[in-house]
């Protein structure tokens, strides 16, 4: 049975892997939900030091204190940024990255150098601390105001991840208006090197397509 580690983007926790959660321990396997630090019900965790190194922390840790081996890392949007530095630090323990409509970053890339202009305008709509920017009002109304420091670092890599047994790119084809995500896919696309996926529905294709994004899932988990 796989070990699979679910990490939400900008502003959520745990909680927006519910269903998700659900389905994969229903054919048996582990799922760890996370919640990073200074969000959702670790929102009081959000001092202005909260970066991208505490939310790599976040999972490393997780893989260290419940001794997970050939885990499978997902990442929802930002949290591509997370699973990918989480495989640089932790090699021995991450076996395959699913990236969920996310930034796939290199060396030196910030969440920010890699997104759009307009998703530039709110990060800079930040909470009166200056610490954390809000979450857009369509946000389910769980979403907390996420680590500004985070979205604003670089990511540090000392490797280039070729240990990995597999690499996949799961695409929304359901925004309402242009993707941000488009030139990524299609770029991967083409990369023998990526499996890719294109599911009907929203950015949060964990709310809005569960039981597709469970079945790949279960495909990445296969022996190979």
């Amino acid at each position: 049975m796989a070990n699979f580690v679910l990490i939400p983007g900008m502003c959520h926790g745990g909680w927006c892997f519910e269903e998700l959660s659900g389905r994969l321990r229903a054919q048996g396997h582990t799922v760890h939900p996370l919640t990073l630090t200074g969000l959702s019900e670790r929102s009081h965790l959000l001092p202005g030091a909260v970066n991208l190194d505490t939310h790599i922390q976040d999972v490393t840790a997780v893989l260290e204190a419940e001794n997970l081996r050939d885990a499978v890392l997902v990442g929802h949007s930002y949290g591509g940024m997370v699973i990918t530095g989480a495989a640089d630090r932790a090699p021995d323990r991450v076996a395959s990255l699913v990236y969920l409509d996310a930034v796939v970053p290199q060396h030196g890339d910030s969440c920010w150098i890699l997104v759009t202009e307009q998703e530039r305008k709110w990060y800079t709509d930040v909470v009166d601390t200056g610490y954390a920017v809000r979450p857009l009002p369509f946000f389910d109304p769980r979403a907390t105001p996420h680590p500004l420091a985070s979205l604003l670092q670089p990511l540090r890599l000392t490797g280039d991840l070729s240990h990995l047994r597999r690499r996949v790119y799961v695409y929304a084809t359901g925004w309402d208006g242009p993707s941000p995500f488009t030139s990524v896919y299609q770029r991967l696309r083409e990369n023998p090197a990526w499996s890719t996926h294109a599911l009907a529905g929203g950015h949060n294709l964990m709310r809005d397509a569960p039981q597709d994004l469970a079945r790949i899932l279960l495909e990445v988990a296969e022996p190979r």
